[in-house]
């Protein structure tokens, strides 16, 4: 097949778990013989080329132009109110209208590329996928990888509302990560059968305990001053509420009770960042708490997980949480939020003799911090559990799997055109 991907991050631009997806997937569409064009957001700060292939993909990244001036008299209030305004808004209609007519325009008009589908991710590219269709009379799929509802905890957008609604609307599939998301977007209005469930997936060749240095181990743990007779619980994502990240901070009191030489590595960045400082210097918990205020790159991260003792993502909203598969690939413990929307209670076994984790309310410290005990207390009980992780990662998630069940249902949708 021939796919025009639209996605808003993507290498070297990479924001969070969307653009480490969309690379992999992209890559295996291209290593499985099908032909892929992405069209993804260019950087403010360092313009990248406006096309190139980069791993068998041909990409595509509009340089952007500042419309913002031009908004205010045509939004909504809403979008005004947006911490991150008018700008943020003013490029994401940039880059869709660019993209979309890059597409139509450029690409098929006049180079006479052609296309089984066109496919959207999130409400950050699904204008121009909507644009695409319309123009085209090509088939779309929606991927929808979490909603503005449940990543701002129902204190969001209703533009962005309206559009991933739309987007679910017109689209001829759409690919949800969890079953736990496809009850989400059934409870918001989505065409029953339209949803359809593909979870996301880890390279287990890259993340990989036998491929670790030691010595780097070793070096990493002394970095944040952790003994070897000490035991690292590491966290890394998005520092936002949603991410549960100050109700782990608050679980640290609880966790030294019973495990004292306990030491928590936060790293990430975001909103929270003052708020976590100032909560760990009132519970007087410098010694025990290390904050990175840092985005670091796969390499970084994969030691990372190689050098805890166990991972930690006690989310209030997770439509999927990729990081829990990279953490299990290491052979690590996962401790998880469970509650609500939660693709990570999908993907972790909370017991019995296949169990990789626990399952924890992600708004009760206390309830983290029994996770964590349980966790890490027993290292014959860490290493049962790291195993068995990995061993759930080679069976269900591997990047492979997931591009073979998505590509199924691309055709499906394909064969109707």
């Amino acid at each position: 097949m021939k796919l025009a991907v639209l996605v808003y991050e993507f290498p070297p631009k990479i924001v969070g778990g969307l653009g480490t997806y969309a690379a992999e997937i992209t890559r295996k569409f291209v290593m499985m013989d099908h032909d892929v064009t992405v069209f993804t957001m260019n950087d403010d700060v360092i313009s990248l080329p406006t096309r190139e292939i980069w791993r068998g993909i041909e990409i595509h990244r509009p340089l952007h132009i500042d419309v913002s001036d031009s908004l205010p008299d045509v939004i909504a209030e809403d979008v005004k109110k947006w911490g991150r305004g008018i700008q943020f808004f003013s490029k994401i209609l940039v880059y869709n209208y660019l993209s979309a007519a890059k597409l139509i325009n450029e690409l098929v008009k006049k180079e006479s590329f052609k296309y089984d589908l066109v496919i959207a991710h999130d409400w950050l590219s699904v204008i121009a996928g909507i644009t695409v269709k319309k123009q085209l009379g090509l088939p779309m799929v929606f991927h929808v990888h979490s909603t503005e509802q449940g990543r701002t905890l129902g204190h969001g957008s209703k533009v962005v509302s309206s559009i991933e609604h739309r987007g679910g609307q017109t689209a001829d599939l759409v690919i949800t990560v969890s079953y736990a998301m496809r009850e989400e977007l059934l409870s918001l209005g989505f065409p029953r059968d339209k949803v359809e469930v593909c979870y996301n997936g880890v390279d287990p060749e890259k993340y990989s305990p036998e491929k670790i240095d030691p010595n780097k181990v070793k070096a990493l743990r002394e970095r944040y001053g952790i003994k070897d007779e000490d035991l690292m619980l590491f966290f890394i994502g998005r520092l936002v509420g949603v991410k549960g990240v100050d109700k782990l901070v608050m679980a640290m009191p609880h966790v030294l009770q019973s495990v004292p030489n306990a030491k928590l590595v936060i790293v990430g960045l975001g909103d929270l960042q003052d708020y976590l400082q100032r909560l760990v210097n009132m519970l007087k918990l410098q010694d025990a708490v290390k904050l990175r205020f840092e985005f670091i790159p796969e390499e970084e991260r994969i030691l990372h997980y190689a050098a805890c003792d166990v991972a930690v993502f006690p989310s209030l909203y997770e439509p999927f949480g990729i990081v829990a598969l990279e953490a299990m690939s290491m052979e690590r413990p996962v401790v998880v939020g469970a509650a609500g929307v939660s693709g990570m209670r999908e993907i972790v076994i909370p017991c019995g003799e296949e169990q990789c984790g626990y399952h924890i309310n992600p708004n009760n410290p206390a309830d983290i911090a029994w996770g964590i005990v349980n966790a890490v207390q027993d290292p014959e009980r860490r290493k049962f559990l790291g195993k068995n992780g990995r061993k759930r990662v080679l069976s269900e998630f591997t990047w492979d799997k997931i591009a073979e069940q998505t590509l199924k249902l691309y055709e499906r949708v394909a064969a109707k055109k």
